[in-house]
């Protein structure tokens, strides 16, 4: 009599081996899957917190404006302007960071996901 790993009548685990082959293969095949899942989930949270970062950028760097708009002391336009062009390079850099570390995220998710393989 052979070994009953997943409770099956005796008699249908004799008379069909490739169904108990069948059940074996479809019982390894779902930690892998559960795997590459935790793989798309990591990369998805690290995609959150790189947007949390860029959106926290933009936040600040309306603080910023909003400052230098509402000093006390009148302002020439020539301070106006340079507070806005510092604020735009800020937003530039922060957005540049953005897609370098959305261009590295699809990266690391195709080699988490080749090792999951």
């Amino acid at each position: 009599m052979k070994n009953n790993p997943f409770g099956m009548d005796p008699a249908m685990m004799n008379a069909s081996p490739m169904l108990t082959w069948w059940q074996q293969q479809w019982m390894k095949g779902a930690n892998p899957m559960a795997q590459m899942q935790a793989a798309w989930m990591e990369s998805l949270a690290e995609a959150m917190k790189f947007e949390a970062q860029f959106l926290k950028t933009v936040a600040e760097s309306g603080q910023h404006m909003t400052d230098c708009l509402n000093k006390k002391e009148p302002t020439t336009p020539q301070e106006l302007h340079d507070c806005y062009q510092k604020l735009v390079q800020q937003m530039t850099d922060a957005q540049q960071k953005r897609m370098e570390q959305a261009a590295e995220l699809s990266l690391d998710f195709r080699k988490r996901l080749w090792e999951e393989i």
